[in-house]
């Protein structure tokens, strides 16, 4: 299985995944497929979230489909924005407004430790896995960074002092939660 299908329409994940690959590998959207269906994601958890989308894209493709479910976990305000990360402060999805809420909901708050969470979820003709990746940090009090989408630019990891938007793509894509849910699934696909 050197070909992989996402079932994703984010451009900036869809780019992150392809430069994570290692050769040999190749990603296609569900889009380069013809899948333009949007799959609601009503699922309580990433697992199942990831699980919808992947099975949506799987009975289009008749093919192996791989959907991810990723998002930000706030210790202080048990667990928010979670599933619900894209969405934090309403629709129509829109990033800056979420961090915004964010940073307003931790203000003065001196317990700011977060994580960002990955599941990805592959769907073959016989079997479902699950492959979950996190990375632990703090969320810093303004935002800082020009790189990568989301909270990249209020979320510090461990053991560092700068945001994932502050990072090159190759610096975070080292480290991230995507990466470590990733190299597990390469790990898998190698043995398959």
């Amino acid at each position: 299985m050197k070909n992989i299908i996402l079932a994703s329409a984010n451009l900036h994940k869809i780019e992150e995944i392809r430069q994570m690959l290692p050769d040999g590998f190749t990603l296609q959207s569900a889009a380069d497929i013809g899948f333009i269906d949007d799959v609601e994601e009503t699922g309580k958890t990433f697992e199942a979230n990831a699980e919808l989308k992947a099975r949506a894209l799987f009975e289009f493709a008749n093919e192996p489909a791989l959907a991810d479910d990723s998002g930000l976990e706030v210790k202080t305000l048990n667990g928010q924005p979670g599933v619900r990360s894209a969405r934090f402060a309403g629709e129509p999805v829109n990033h800056e407004k979420n961090v915004e809420l964010l940073l307003s909901k931790l203000e003065g708050n001196a317990d700011r430790s977060a994580r960002f969470v990955t599941v990805l979820c592959l769907i073959t003709q016989d079997k479902t896995f699950f492959f979950e990746g996190e990375v632990k940090g703090v969320i810093g009090t303004e935002i800082k960074g020009k790189g990568g989408f989301g909270y990249d630019p209020v979320f510090i990891p461990e053991g560092h002092t700068r945001t994932f938007a502050e990072m090159s793509a190759e610096e975070k894509n080292s480290m991230s939660h995507r990466r470590n849910a990733l190299n597990k699934l390469l790990d898998f696909l190698t043995y398959i």
